[in-house]
């Protein structure tokens, strides 16, 4: 018998890919998609898609989506609180590990899997420390499709918000961005592949900027904001 799993989607191509190495692989009974959403937008945290297309990703998934809704702009406290609660509730359904596309962020896998252990559960990397040229190459020779719906300015422009990821896509990034966005350059939403049972139908809406004020390191900080350009996808 194959241990229960709940797989965390973001929507993305890493989500994606992660998905279709877990199943391929056979190991884990995939019980449910957990995404975390911002409550009062309806949307998905940093993607800014749409809850109703995350909807039909999951439908087309054929997976049951667990939508785990946080304020808009939750503390560290606020968020591990809600978090869990919501894992706690998952494994009283006899989930016992906690999937996930992360690639190569070792403070966000150590964060993950301490957060998980006092719950008494085991994360899950099925990507992690592969080369990212690699795995983006493979993503798209299997045959998925992904758009980009965010890029933190940071790093890359307004034009770049709202293009197909092609290869046409990757030579264009800068040579300081990692090509799957690993250090959050950019978020996408997949809506097609080999694990779908039938795309996804959207179009592209307006490209919209948002700003977010900047942690203060220390009292010597000067005020400042992170720009994002958001592609709405309807």
């Amino acid at each position: 018998m194959k241990p229960k799993a709940i797989f965390n989607w973001s929507s993305g191509k890493d989500s994606a890919l992660a998905l279709y190495k877990t199943l391929k692989e056979d190991k884990f009974e995939i019980n449910s998609l957990l995404t975390s959403i911002n409550k009062e937008f309806q949307r998905i945290s940093m993607h800014g898609v749409h809850v109703s297309l995350l909807e039909k990703q999951a439908a087309s998934l054929h997976f049951n989506l667990i939508k785990m809704e946080l304020p808009q702009e939750p503390s560290m406290e606020e968020y591990q609180e809600i978090m869990n609660k919501t894992m706690t509730e998952i494994k009283s359904q006899g989930v016992t590990h906690s999937i996930f596309g992360d690639i190569f962020l070792e403070d966000l896998r150590k964060y993950r899997e301490d957060q998980l252990k006092t719950i008494g559960i085991e994360a899950v990397f099925p990507l992690w420390k592969q080369n990212t040229s690699d795995l983006i190459k493979e993503f798209l020779d299997l045959g998925f499709k992904t758009i980009v719906t965010c890029v933190n300015e940071i790093y890359l422009d307004k034009s770049f918000a709202g293009r197909i990821i092609d290869e046409n896509f990757i030579k264009d990034l800068p040579k300081n961005v990692d090509p799957c966005g690993e250090n959050g350059e950019f978020h996408t939403f997949t809506f097609d592949g080999p694990i779908f049972k039938n795309p996804v139908n959207f179009k592209i809406g307006e490209i919209v900027k948002k700003t977010y004020p900047k942690p203060k390191s220390d009292e010597l900080d000067t005020d400042g904001e992170y720009v994002f350009w958001f592609c709405d996808l309807i």
